[in-house]
């Protein structure tokens, strides 16, 4: 998770990311995660807040106690 922190601030060396670009160019998972982590950095930083659609945030608290749950197991 670091490097793709990294990589969506510009400190990351060249070869990493012409290698990381490679990458999403090819696997489309990623190119979602990179997508969303940045939108949801621009979102997080222009501090405008957005409700969620109550079915939205109720799955995003359902999912957010599973995986915390997993985690404490």
């Amino acid at each position: 998770m670091q490097e793709l922190s990294n990589f969506l601030e510009g400190d990351v060396d060249d070869d990493f990311k012409r290698e990381l670009r490679s990458h999403l160019n090819k696997c489309s998972h990623c190119q979602v995660v990179v997508d969303t982590t940045r939108k949801t950095i621009e979102l997080y930083c222009d501090g405008e807040i957005f409700p969620l659609p109550e079915p939205v945030r109720t799955r995003l608290h359902q999912v957010i106690r599973q995986k915390w749950f997993e985690k404490c197991k």
